[in-house]
């Protein structure tokens, strides 16, 4: 009798520890998940901004067809792979788009008339604020992908994680042309 009681407590310990780190498990992976939906909900904030930039730099910017249209795919690029939720396929087309960003606004530059029109202005600063709220949220995304990934490799978290199927999720990685510093002299006249 006793040793029944003693394997009854056991089985009961163990499968408490078990499903208290299926719980944690699962917490992590939720992490994950919020801090991409935070991220997705600015990339379609600035996803329906970049329409009204391109709109307005149309009617100044009449010889730089090319420029426009490498934002509008870039742009139609994100969406696509955005819709499929592989953060790889994201991180991609972000940097193709934030390359025609750059290429954009270094061609507004020889456009006047452009710079100085407020709604360029407006525009410019909201989808900044946007791409400096996305930089933010990749890092927390990438912190809550860290925490769970280091939870599925260690010991006794492992042995839950592969019972249940858990997967690493990707880090959003970061385009050398991202991470680079920024040639400020062309600002300055240099």
């Amino acid at each position: 009798m006793t040793a029944l009681i003693i394997t009854a407590f056991s089985v009961a310990v163990v499968g408490g520890y078990a499903i208290t780190l299926y719980n944690g498990l699962v917490r992590v992976r939720n992490g994950v998940k919020l801090a991409w939906s935070n991220i997705d909900v600015l990339l379609v904030q600035r996803h329906d901004e970049l329409p009204k930039l391109i709109a307005v730099c149309k009617g100044y910017m009449q010889h730089e067809r090319e420029t426009l249209e490498s934002v509008v795919r870039a742009r139609s690029n994100v969406e696509g792979a955005r819709s499929t939720g592989n953060v790889t396929s994201v991180s991609i087309a972000e940097s193709a788009l934030r390359a025609g960003l750059s290429s954009l606004y270094a061609v507004a530059e020889r456009y006047p008339d452009l710079k100085a029109n407020d709604l360029f202005k407006n525009l410019q600063i909201r989808i900044s604020a946007l791409e400096t709220a996305i930089a933010d949220r990749r890092e927390v995304y990438n912190d809550a992908v860290n925490a769970q990934n280091l939870r599925l490799e260690a010991f006794p978290d492992l042995l839950i994680a592969r019972l249940f199927r858990f997967a690493a999720a990707p880090m959003l990685k970061f385009s050398a042309g991202e991470t680079a510093d920024i040639d400020l002299k062309p600002a300055f006249g240099g």
